[in-house]
């Protein structure tokens, strides 16, 4: 007993010096991360979070038998009893995500970005397995004959790539996404539609994790209504940027793609899961595919969808509807300041100057002249300032990167403006350029950023945040101990 209680003491006392470290001292850059609201935190740790509510759409002959029973809500049927709470959430939450992307349809349940790709390449096998006109046949070991997408050295993502989530889906090697010559972080369109019209990928899917400029999803979607019964499924991994997606980046269902997926807690504020958005129009050969999608992800690919998280994905639903314009363009000039003051500096950024280096959150810098990227990152972080190392287009090889891979958003949400990416720029190539020490330096800096922006401040919700936290305690006496504990 007294050991386990030391183990508990160790690792609260481990946390809280984490959770300080992190929020209170570290210039946080990684663009794949974000810091949730305290609204969005105290709703992910809500009741659903130990609960199941498996469901799936209802054929017509079940439709029938079950109609007036319990176990049907809408046109699903329910599994498990005590769900109407989490079946209205659900409701609002693929409301609240056709609406921000212009969808027709969205997959809510998937629980990351990663299982969001997954269910779509797995929807679209099945669904070409039982062939249409103007479809392409699997291959005779039942997988994909083709794809296009973004090689990994041309910064892909892993799940884009045959030994990630296309590892069981897809025969042999993809198409790469060719690109500029002088600037490897844009497409070459031109070069790219040739490709597309010789090889006819049944699937093209666009999106990075190194992401700096738009893809061109409309450029290929008008090439491909000239191609006659050529009809590819379009797909944007859109992890990275869903946050920003619109008019301050781009829109990708409204030009032309039938598919967007992504995890929903980088740029896009919420708790750690993914999401699914479709917009498949009636009359294409592809329609019936958002129904695979929808049994791919239940019972095809989870049964606990975490609904804490989903829950809490509502509430960071409509803090983004609030918010999303300002929050936005924020991000969107926060990144092109960031990157020219690094310029500036000394430091050479990627992407190209005349593009103003990023048209996204994230900033790529190379730092080969001053060292390897992954010793760059390590003397970064013991300066309170977390970034990644990032193999560049040019490098040999990912075990010796010459890049840093960095993201506003977090710093954006917690109050940084383009002057304070210039006092960072100058912190940074402090410690790139001239090694110097200083941690002191930068956790004094981050001081001064702590207050959340772009989100429910804690005065506007100090009353509905109360009443959440105190519902999640069994009895009112240990509440009461905990407000005690905190005066």
């Amino acid at each position: 007993m007294a050991a386990c209680k030391e183990s508990i003491r160790e690792l609260v006392e481990k946390t809280v010096e984490n959770n300080l470290w992190r929020q209170r001292k570290c210039v946080n850059l990684i663009p794949s991360e974000n810091t949730p609201s305290l609204f969005v935190k105290l709703l992910e740790m809500s009741d659903p979070s130990g609960r199941y509510a498996e469901h799936k759409t209802a054929l017509k002959k079940e439709r029938e038998a079950l109609s007036g029973s319990g176990a049907m809500k809408g046109d699903q049927i329910y599994y498990y009893q005590g769900t109407e709470f989490i079946f209205e959430v659900e409701e609002k939450l693929k409301a609240a995500m056709a609406e921000y992307f212009g969808a027709s349809d969205v997959e809510t349940r998937v629980i990351s970005g990663q299982m969001a790709n997954e269910v779509v390449f797995k929807s679209l096998v099945k669904f070409l397995s039982k062939g249409g006109p103007g479809l392409p046949s699997l291959t005779p070991s039942g997988r994909l004959p083709l794809a296009m997408n973004n090689g990994l050295n041309s910064g892909g993502h892993l799940s884009a790539q045959p030994f990630g989530a296309l590892f069981n889906f897809l025969e042999g090697e993809p198409v790469a996404i060719p690109l500029v010559k002088d600037n490897p972080y844009k497409v070459d369109v031109a070069e790219m539609l040739s490709l597309v019209e010789k090889n006819r990928p049944p699937i093209i899917i666009f999106g990075k994790s190194v992401f700096l400029h738009p893809e061109p999803v409309k450029a290929l979607s008008d090439h491909v209504a000239k191609m006659g019964d050529y009809n590819p499924l379009v797909m944007y991994d859109g992890a990275h940027v869903l946050g920003i997606l619109g008019p301050c980046f781009q829109d990708p269902l409204k030009e032309g793609a039938h598919i967007v997926t992504g995890s929903t807690h980088k740029t896009f504020f919420g708790p750690q899961r993914g999401i699914v958005g479709i917009n498949i129009p009636a009359d294409s050969p592809l329609a019936k595919l958002a129904n695979e999608i929808h049994l791919r992800t239940f019972p095809g690919s989870t049964s606990n969808h975490h609904l804490g998280t989903q829950l809490a994905m509502y509430g960071a639903a409509l803090e983004m509807k609030h918010f999303r314009d300002d929050y936005q363009k924020a991000v969107t000039k926060n990144a092109r300041a960031f990157a020219k003051y690094l310029n500036d500096k000394g430091i050479p950024v990627e992407g190209g100057e005349d593009e103003g280096f990023t048209h996204t959150h994230q900033v790529v810098i190379r730092v080969k002249k001053f060292g390897d990227g992954k010793d760059m990152a390590v003397r970064l972080e013991k300066n309170n300032i977390i970034v990644n190392f990032q193999a560049l287009p040019d490098d040999e090889t990912f075990y010796h990167p010459s890049g840093i891979r960095m993201g506003v958003q977090e710093m954006t949400r917690y109050g940084m403006e383009e002057k304070d990416f210039e006092t960072l720029a100058s912190l940074i190539a402090g410690i790139v350029i001239d090694n110097k020490d200083l941690a002191g330096e930068v956790a004094k800096f981050r001081s001064g950023f702590s207050k959340m922006r772009f989100s429910f401040s804690f005065d506007e919700t100090k009353g509905m945040l109360a009443s959440i936290l105190k519902s999640v305690f069994s009895d009112e006496g240990s509440f009461g101990s905990f407000v005690e504990a905190l005066k």
